[in-house]
């Protein structure tokens, strides 16, 4: 069976807990980046020797990220003592993750780019230069909606990379992965563009995420995540994120975020702490050729057809209509749901974008002024929505037992993966022994593996393992 693997290595040793490290990103200045648009080739492929005065300067600005995660779990009790003190009795144990990855320096006052999985829930993060100099780095901000993070080192003139635009990738460019796979020390690999806009990888289905990935048969191992995906120009291209493997090691199929949508995230979360992303305010299905010939038009068209425009929303203002079929977004065409939604996500909210569409066989244009996507902030798994458990609740649901505290499941979309493990009206009392109180803290337990639910609904208390991804 194949195993969908982010490279990153964690390892486990006894210690002691500290404070988290994402900090508010307040007026800060953003780093100047050095651009070249060009394309990598001018359309001819002279003989190349070596890449080492190429990968040379690239080599410098590429750093090891090693994290510290503190954490605490509640031990087995005897039975005998927990009849007398109950869950009190039961010794909490702390213990310390390590884990490794890369960045790429993208400034010389010390920003640097990496995956969101290399840095989330750590506690503590220590940043290797290639010339040995290491540093205390802080989370600016992260993103796990397309698994980037930018974190910052207190350095001057540090080296920085060169970043290309990515949209003029071609399958086939030469590219290098360049990181630190299994803390071997820092590694160069080689390969090409075997794909452009990967999606439905199921890779980030788990935060509902937005999957338009490079791919490249350049080794990318454990410990590569975060790294760079160079060209043949020396240029930053992508920042290598995850592989396909039936063995957890590379088989040739590895996936970098292209570095037009990395730095366009990267100036948002160094701006303003956070993404914002823009809103439509459509449901769309496929567009299958039954449904082409049903509205009238050729049934090779590519496109979405809307399914339902929500009220006030930006479509509804700009006139859109169910049955419209979406064919384009200023000029890049929308083949797949997919494709609209990571368009929309690209673009600032506020920005005027121009639809084509078709309606009642005719081919039309319309423009429409994007609104700010929402994030459910209580939205503790793909698809479950939580709320504290108030006195209210409680009267609602008859919960007279005062120790049933914690988070009430307050929906479950039918689509949901944990919709067969999770039921709205269920209360979550304990993840993995810990009672949980806030969205935030459970968010912050649910690390990827499995996590034990002990969980209230209608009157009985009961186990769940749940699977996060």
């Amino acid at each position: 069976m194949k195993s969908k693997s982010l490279s990153f290595i964690t390892v486990s040793a006894l210690a002691i807990g500290a404070a988290g490290l994402f900090i508010a990103a307040k007026d800060v200045s953003k780093p100047v980046l050095h651009i070249d648009s060009t394309p990598v080739s001018e359309g001819k492929s002279p003989v190349v020797t070596s890449y080492a005065d190429v990968i040379d300067p690239v080599k410098k600005a590429v750093v090891s990220v090693y994290s510290t995660k503190i954490v605490r779990e509640r031990l087995p009790v005897n039975p005998f003592f927990r009849q007398f003190f109950g869950d009190e009795a039961a010794p909490e144990r702390e213990s310390k993750q390590q884990g490794l990855g890369s960045g790429v320096m993208v400034s010389s006052d010390g920003y640097i780019l990496t995956n969101n999985h290399v840095v989330e829930g750590a506690d503590e993060l220590n940043v290797l230069l290639p010339d040995n100099r290491e540093f205390k780095a802080k989370v600016i901000g992260a993103d796990p909606k397309t698994d980037i993070a930018v974190i910052k080192i207190e350095a001057d003139h540090l080296p920085a990379v060169i970043l290309a635009d990515s949209d003029k990738l071609r399958v086939g460019d030469v590219v290098f992965a360049i990181g630190n796979p299994l803390d071997i020390g820092q590694t160069v690999t080689m390969g090409i563009v075997s794909a452009l806009g990967r999606k439905n990888l199921g890779l980030l289905e788990n935060v509902g995420g937005y999957e338009d990935f490079i791919q490249t048969d350049a080794a990318i191992n454990m410990g590569n995540s975060g790294g760079a995906l160079v060209d043949a120009k020396g240029r930053v291209v992508g920042i290598n994120s995850a592989i396909l493997s039936t063995s957890r090691g590379n088989i040739g199929i590895g996936f970098a975020i292209p570095i037009d949508l990395a730095a366009s995230i990267m100036q948002s979360l160094i701006g303003t702490g956070k993404v914002t992303r823009g809103y439509l305010g459509v449901n769309t299905d496929a567009l299958t050729a039954e449904i082409a010939e049903q509205l009238g038009i050729s049934k090779d068209t590519q496109g979405v057809v809307i399914t339902d425009v929500k009220p006030d929303s930006p479509a509804a203002k700009a006139g859109l209509k169910r049955s419209d079929v979406i064919l384009a977004l200023n000029d890049k065409a929308v083949e797949s749901l997919e494709d609209l939604r990571l368009l929309i996500s690209e673009t600032a909210p506020g920005t005027e974008v121009a639809i084509k569409f078709v309606r009642d066989g005719k081919e039309q244009t319309i423009n429409v002024t994007l609104g700010t996507l929402a994030d459910d902030n209580n939205e503790l798994l793909p698809g479950v929505t939580v709320t504290k458990l108030t006195d209210d609740k409680r009267h609602e649901l008859n919960i007279d037992d005062d120790r049933v505290t914690g988070l009430l499941i307050a929906n479950v979309e039918d689509n949901s993966p944990y919709s067969d493990k999770l039921a709205s009206g269920a209360v979550i009392i304990e993840i993995d022994r810990i009672p949980v109180t806030t969205v935030q803290a459970a968010k912050g337990m649910l690390t990827s593996g499995r996590h034990l639910f002990l969980i209230y609904f209608h009157g009985v208390l009961g186990f769940q393992l749940i699977e996060v991804k």
